[in-house]
């Protein structure tokens, strides 16, 4: 019998469906109700909406739902809010997703788990469990969730699944508040705890275009300069472009206007029933109440993921849009409009593709490539940011080329360091 790892069992089925348009991957937001109001959400309601509570998908829906996706072939379930323990039906509609066999990964932040729930999720064990930890102080982590005493139900929280042995990590998201407890995140949860952590300074704005969460949005100076300090996650960034280039090199993109697995392998079903190709994307749903997951999925989605570019853009042939994190919602979001390049996305993608060395292929009209309006800007940015690491593993190396200056950066496996990390 031939042995895989779980990372190449999940690659290989999602490459073999990915021709057949398996419905494989699922994300479902059960409420948007939150008893946290943080600074930097972009889709939380209060926990007494009772409009939003009495539109969302009732348990039955629920059940009937997983039937539907049951016999569409979805395999991995993805439950995310709001919070989802704000539903206090939500054990029920996850016990009824375990019963029929999905691996279901819980997105949490934890101040509403409490011993009855952990007890419950060690007999119906998840796939994986991602806590939000907002600060590694009660100050920091209540200065973005606006909320007293939310600290400490988040830590009794992480505490109850960890004493059980659940399969936890903690994340957080990296902002102006915060940026300056992520060591310490980071240590509390590998060296304390014992479990995985991760860290993203994405932020969008409100389903709704409300700005207000990136008020507290790193600058791509600041967001570059985490991945500097991190050895480790700088030389995955680094591996990621290479791993894109080659991707490139061996299949040009299309010019669809989606590019990801939403409406391939992958789909969104938000509080209220409503299907889309990601949690991100409000402008183009339908309704799927009612046992219409297939319709749904054969008809609507494929058409959004058929859908062609219409004018041409300098996103189009970035071969650094994989890293940027540009994607039609995201243009929705900031910009109105799914085509339309968000500035903040590329500014740090060229960014930190200067800092760490990386080759940026010619794409177009870009302001941030060489050449462009904002180039020597970019330059001086990324010396200013080595500067300000004081040397570190990667030491930047400033060379001529075709006549303007580039930044390069030597590698610790470059220079006869280790330069390996792993995933």
């Amino acid at each position: 019998m031939i042995e895989l790892d779980y990372g190449s069992f999940s690659r290989a089925l999602h490459d073999r469906q990915s021709a057949l348009r398996v419905p494989l991957t699922g994300t479902i937001e059960v409420t948007r109700r939150c008893p946290l109001t943080c600074r930097h959400c972009y889709n939380n309601l209060p926990m007494g909406d009772a409009a939003a509570r009495l539109a969302e998908l009732s348990y039955d829906e629920h059940v009937r739902l997983l039937d539907e996706l049951s016999d569409a072939g979805c395999l991995w379930l993805l439950y995310t809010g709001g919070e989802i323990f704000a539903r206090p039906d939500f054990l029920d509609i996850y016990t009824a997703a375990r019963r029929r066999g999905f691996l279901i990964t819980l997105f949490t932040n934890g101040t509403l788990i409490n011993e009855r729930i952990a007890d419950h999720l060690v007999r119906w064990r998840p796939f994986a469990i991602e806590i939000t930890l907002y600060g590694r102080t009660r100050d920091t982590y209540e200065r973005l969730t606006g909320v007293p005493g939310s600290y400490d139900r988040c830590m009794r929280g992480i505490h109850l699944l960890r004493e059980r042995g659940l399969p936890l990590a903690l994340k957080t998201v990296a902002v102006s508040v915060n940026r300056h407890e992520l060591h310490d995140m980071e240590r509390f949860a590998t060296e304390e705890l014992g479990v995985a952590f991760k860290s993203d300074s994405m932020i969008n704005p409100r389903l709704d275009c409300s700005q207000s969460p990136l008020e507290v949005r790193l600058s791509p100076e600041e967001a570059v300069a985490l991945d500097l300090a991190d050895a480790r996650r700088a030389d995955e960034w680094v591996r990621f472009a290479d791993h894109v280039r080659q991707a490139l090199d061996a299949s040009p993109p299309t010019d669809t206007v989606y590019q990801c697995g939403g409406g391939v392998n992958a789909f969104a079903i938000d509080p209220y029933g409503r299907l889309s190709i990601c949690v991100l994307s409000e402008r183009h749903k339908v309704d799927v109440r009612g046992g219409r997951f297939v319709e749904g999925w054969n008809g609507f989605l494929r058409e959004q993921r058929s859908k062609r570019v219409t004018r041409p853009t300098k996103c189009v042939s970035c071969a650094l849009k994989s890293a940027c994190g540009m994607c039609p919602a995201n243009g929705e979001l900031e910009n109105g409009d799914a085509e339309a390049p968000v500035d903040y996305l590329c500014h740090t993608a060229h960014l930190r593709a200067l800092a760490l060395g990386l080759t940026v292929r010619p794409h177009g009209d870009c302001e941030y490539c060489a050449g462009g309006t904002r180039h020597v800007m970019l330059v001086a940015s990324a010396a200013r940011l080595h500067a300000q690491a004081g040397g570190g593993v990667r030491q930047p190396l400033i060379r001529e080329h075709d006549g303007r200056q580039h930044l390069h950066v030597v590698t610790a496996a470059a220079a006869g360091g280790c330069g390996c990390s792993t995933h």
